[in-house]
């Protein structure tokens, strides 16, 4: 897959079949989406592209309220990248971006690629005042020379897929819950760095993520997770986010304790799937009562990992 971070000069002379949208998370409506475009250009001989924005168009459309992410974009990019597509194109949202007509920016897109298909969802809506909705996009492509093509929202449980419905869960820690929506665990990569080593002290050693800003955190608690390192093996562990509250702490972090793994992670990256919620972040009376708990968060790790 051929990375882009502008739409100023042409892409590719192949024709091409395209998507468009923030794709934050990678859903499995989002999945749907870039699946269609990839099997619709294999079928023609067709290029097939996904295009986003950087940074989130909400940050700068929506400057006031915050946005917290479920994915960084590296992680996006790998998220993209499994599915196959042949072009993605991160291209800047700036508010000049927010001022472009639906059809002006359409034209940019034209001149980058050779485009014959645009497919999106049936609610998606672009360029200034969103006003590029399905019904405008399929004149502008009229004059352009695509087809649009839309798809459905996937449904759970009742209710369409979306980001800010995986953000709720997460926030609930309802982190299996999120599996069903987002068609794998959540994860987040984050490089280990130094904490204060108190793990260390009381037998349970951690990996301290450093987590980007404004990357959405599964609510503060201990849960059973896979953690993978940069060789690609992958490791049971035990996380806790949140402020450890019996040593005084107050801001969230994020911390691995890998199970039946020893050895030295400073300075790399890792992964952590987030796969159950094993409780609550509690505040000890004693650090003997926070051991012996963490010795039951092992096991109980142990056998829903194996299960």
């Amino acid at each position: 897959m051929y990375v882009a971070y502008s739409l100023a000069a042409p892409l590719t002379n192949q024709p091409t079949v395209l998507t468009m949208g923030k794709f934050d998370g990678l859903h499995l409506g989002h999945q749907a989406l870039i699946g269609t475009v990839v099997e619709h250009a294999r079928r023609h001989g067709f290029a097939s592209a996904v295009l986003t924005w950087e940074p989130h168009p909400n940050l700068v459309t929506r400057p006031d309220q915050e946005l917290l992410l479920l994915s960084s974009r590296e992680e996006k990019i790998d998220q993209i990248a499994a599915l196959n597509p042949d072009i993605l194109i991160i291209a800047p949202f700036t508010r000049e971006t927010m001022a472009t007509s639906a059809e002006q920016y359409m034209r940019q897109i034209s001149v980058a690629l050779p485009l014959r298909e645009l497919w999106v969802g049936e609610d998606f809506a672009m360029g200034r005042g969103r006003t590029g909705d399905v019904s405008a996009l399929i004149t502008i492509g009229a004059t352009l020379g695509f087809a649009v093509g839309t798809i459905k929202p996937v449904f759970v449980e009742g209710e369409p897929v979306s980001a800010s419905r995986v953000r709720r869960l997460l926030g609930d820690g309802q982190v299996e819950a999120a599996v069903a929506l987002l068609g794998r665990p959540y994860s987040m990569r984050g490089l280990v760095v130094e904490g204060d080593k108190r793990g260390r002290t009381i037998g349970f050693p951690t990996a301290n993520l450093s987590i980007e800003a404004g990357h959405t955190l599964p609510a503060h608690g201990v849960y059973a997770c896979v953690a993978t390192l940069p060789d690609g093996t992958r490791h049971a562990a035990v996380t806790n986010v949140g402020v450890r509250p019996t040593f005084g702490g107050l801001q969230a972090t994020v911390e691995a304790h890998l199970l039946d793994w020893s050895g030295d992670l400073y300075g790399q990256t890792i992964t952590v799937e987030f796969h159950h919620r094993l409780r609550g972040e509690q505040k000890f009376s004693s650090i003997d009562d926070l051991k012996a708990q963490i010795a039951r968060d092992v096991e109980q790790a142990h056998v829903l990992l194996r299960a």
